[in-house]
């Protein structure tokens, strides 16, 4: 099933600023808000559906990568499988990033905590970027990452204790990891939650830390990762993989993995958009009789066809030879340039051919009106 337009999900147009972004999350997230909706999992799906679209849409780069790539900007169009892009957000995921728009009053979870009320510790994300030839990024690729990051403590199992009696109930808030005050003002009581000081949102405290991790409940370590990355991606360009950064301490979630795409430079191909450009070089005899010639495609070598007379500087268009789109269907062109090249040394003989040549009419300039100048071609290409 194809996701949503995000601007879609939230009921926002393109133009919308970030408090309009906001403030349509927020209602969303309140009417679907599964402390409002127990047991029910389509509103659950519609609240975690807001949150992806919020996540995208209230950070700046984000927007702008969604804005030009789409989904598959955010890496939506590596769906499921090993190290797919984008989504699967967790509830913990939603209340960590977003607790500040539900401003901690009505629903647990706020501020960095998990529904139970639990702060969950989220890790860093880590970025990398990996190198892809024209030809990977024609087909698509899956792509091997090795990274070094945090990884939950094999000890502990990422608690920061030594052993299920290394930790006790936290005697501040009995567990919860928030205290409530309850305010009298002028309207009535007002009740709030923060998070417990004793500790820091856990909800337990350490009394014997594990002697591998000191208490941290990571430890560094080396992972390899499959990704996929789909058709289309160009240069600059950053993909999201969801839970493959580092892992958050004390049993907190991980991070992402920011693949930022690096395009290698091609032996016979110049990149635009989804056209590729190929210089051909001919000499002087093959377009004044005509010839056919092998070109490069990036699926192998192909014989085109050059008529008697072809001028220097046409372009011929190989349809549908070059790039997909990440965003769309269809294929890019291979764009030839042929270029006349021209002997830079003669020996005599060919001087004396050259010269006898020259004075014949045919050798003299008179393009006609379907010979083309370069300001011609150039808007006929772009046309």
């Amino acid at each position: 099933m194809s996701k949503r337009d995000y601007y879609e999900v939230l009921g926002v147009a393109k133009s919308a600023d970030e408090k309009e972004i906001k403030k349509a999350y927020r209602k969303l997230a309140i009417k679907h808000h599964p402390d409002k909706n127990p047991n029910d999992n389509q509103a659950e799906q519609k609240f975690k559906e807001a949150a992806e679209a919020y996540e995208v849409l209230s950070d700046t780069q984000k927007k702008a990568r969604y804005d030009q790539f789409g989904h598959a900007g955010m890496g939506g169009a590596a769906s499921g499988g090993h190290g797919g892009f984008g989504g699967g957000m967790s509830m913990d995921d939603i209340f960590e990033n977003f607790g500040d728009v539900f401003g901690g009053f009505g629903f647990g979870g706020g501020n960095g905590r998990s529904r139970g009320g639990r702060r969950v510790n989220r890790g860093s994300n880590i970025r990398i970027k990996v190198s892809l030839s024209l030809e990977e990024i024609s087909e698509g690729v899956e792509k091997k990452v090795k990274v070094i990051k945090d990884n939950a403590c094999a000890s502990c199992e990422g608690s920061g204790a030594e052993g299920s009696s290394g930790h006790s109930t936290c005697t501040t808030c009995n567990g919860s990891g928030q205290v409530t005050r309850v305010t009298n003002t002028f309207l009535g009581q007002m009740q709030t939650a923060s998070v417990c000081p004793t500790c820091n949102g856990q909800g337990s405290v350490i009394t014997d830390k594990c002697k591998k991790c000191n208490g941290k409940g990571v430890e560094r370590g080396e992972a390899v990762i499959p990704i996929d990355i789909p058709a289309g991606v160009e240069d600059g360009m950053q993909l999201q993989v969801s839970g493959q950064g580092n892992i958050g301490s004390r049993g907190g979630v991980a991070g992402d993995l920011l693949v930022v795409i690096e395009e290698k430079k091609h032996d016979y191909f110049q990149r635009e958009g989804q056209n590729l450009h190929y210089d051909l070089f001919v000499n002087f005899a093959d377009v004044a009789l005509g010839t056919q010639i092998v070109v490069h495609t990036l699926k192998g070598k192909v014989k085109i066809k050059l008529e008697e007379g072809t001028q220097s500087g046409k372009l011929l268009r190989l349809r549908g030879q070059g790039l997909p789109s990440v965003n769309s269907y269809g294929k890019g062109d291979i764009i030839v340039n042929v270029n006349v090249w021209t002997p830079q040394k003669l020996s005599s003989d060919e001087k004396k051919i050259i010269e006898t040549l020259k004075e014949s009419d045919n050798f003299k300039p008179s393009p006609g009106k379907k010979d083309k100048g370069f300001f011609e071609r150039v808007k006929e290409y772009f046309n």
